[in-house]
Parts: structure tokens; C-alpha cells; sequence
């Protein structure tokens, strides 16, 4: 606990000297705990601890956390599989992993459905890594316009990756392409979406995607370990 406690303090000062750069107050910036492998109890040390939001890469593994710790912001960070989707919709907070036209398609079938809204973040892969899934960059703006054809999907803004690598500067042009994105369609009103969100920044590179407008992070290791 003392362990966890020191590392979210540190996290803290960080999310603080980081926002400062950028002009925000450190109260703009969401840390998304990444539990992914963490028990629950350790989650629920956590939370305790003042931290409210919580990401899960597995649906199995969040709805069983969600079932033993309800009070908390679960948001769903893994790739999700169209099979997953009926469990999925109406138990997350927000799903920062929406990768492909398909799965915006059932997303918003199941939303209307169960009659609610589906809260998404467009997943870009701004780096080009073949292995990496998302929407490219060029897609964007096709995907934004194609948005109003939803009735439960709601799309709240874009979540990137950048290749992991010691030197978090070598992420910065990834985070500040994504940031300029946002600022492009920002104010274009399309129907079903509100660029509110910049889910961008990992343990190793958050400081420097909240200097170019990250307001979501999602930092596991360095909290947890």
C-alpha cells in the first residue's frame, strides 16, 4: 500500500509540473489506472487512495472487477472483439479502442438495443506500425462525417499509442499529430461527436502527452509496480 501510495504522489507532481507546461491545471488531466494483472484488492488500495477511474485491456476481466468494485470509472483500453460487444455496452465508462468501421456498427446496434449511449474514442495509429490496429490519420475526417448515421454510438474524442521506447521525447510528434488532429475537426459539428478527449500517454512517455494536450492517461507500472 505504502508502495502504491508513493508512486501515485510521484505520478502526481508529474501530472502537475506537465499540465503547468501546457497551460492546464492538473484537474483537467484523468489518470486511468491500468489494472490489467492487478488483484482486486490492490485496486481497491487504490481507489482508496483517491484514484477513480480504472482501465481494463480484457471485458472478462473488467466485468469481474466491476462486479466486486462498482463504485469506480471502468473504461475498457483493449482491442475489443465484435463477440464481446453485448457484454461490454452499458458496463464501461468509456471505450478508448474503437478501431474499425465494423465495430462502430455493433456498438451502436447493441447501444440500441439496451436503449443507452455508447461512450467511444476513436483509436488512431498515428505511428504507422503494422501491427498496431486503428483508424489512419487520412480516416479521420470520413469517419467523423460518417458518425451521424449513429443512434446510440457517441463518439468523445481520439486515443492513440505510441511504440514503446525508453526516450519519451521520441513520442512527443506522435502525441502533438494527434493533438492537431483533434484541433482540425474540433469545431466542425458534426452530428454524434465531441472531441473532448485525448486518451494518449503510458507510464514511460505521460508527462510529455499531457505537454501536447493529453487530458486522458492511462499509466499501470508505474503506478502499480
Amino acid at each position: 500500500m505504502e508502495k502504491i501510495k508513493n508512486n501515485w504522489e510521484s505520478i502526481k507532481n508529474k501530472i502537475e509540473q506537465a499540465a503547468f507546461k501546457s497551460g492546464r491545471k492538473a484537474s483537467e488531466v484523468t489518470l486511468v489506472a491500468v489494472s490489467k494483472t492487478v488483484d482486486i484488492e490492490t485496486v481497491r488500495r487504490a481507489h482508496s487512495l483517491g484514484i477513480n477511474d480504472f482501465g481494463e485491456n480484457r471485458v472478462n476481466e473488467l466485468l469481474s472487477k466491476r462486479e466486486s468494485l462498482p463504485g469506480i470509472n471502468w473504461h475498457l483500453i483493449g482491442r475489443l472483439q465484435t463477440n464481446k460487444v453485448k457484454d461490454i455496452v452499458g458496463r464501461t465508462t468509456l471505450i478508448h479502442s474503437l478501431d474499425r468501421w465494423r465495430l462502430a456498427q455493433e456498438l451502436d446496434k447493441r447501444g440500441l438495443v439496451l436503449e443507452q449511449e455508447v461512450p467511444v474514442l476513436i483509436q488512431l495509429n498515428i505511428s504507422g506500425e503494422e501491427q498496431k490496429a486503428g483508424f489512419k490519420p487520412t480516416e479521420l475526417g470520413e469517419v467523423l462525417a460518417a458518425a451521424e448515421q449513429f443512434k446510440a454510438l457517441r463518439i468523445y474524442g481520439l486515443m492513440t499509442m505510441a511504440p514503446l521506447d525508453p526516450d519519451p521525447e521520441r513520442a512527443r510528434p506522435l502525441f502533438r499529430e494527434l493533438f492537431q488532429l483533434r484541433q482540425k475537426f474540433i469545431d466542425r459539428n458534426y452530428k454524434n461527436v465531441n472531441l473532448k478527449y485525448l486518451s494518449m500517454g503510458m507510464s514511460q512517455d505521460y508527462a510529455v502527452a499531457i505537454e501536447e494536450g493529453a487530458n486522458l492517461v492511462r499509466i499501470g507500472s508505474a503506478l502499480f509496480h
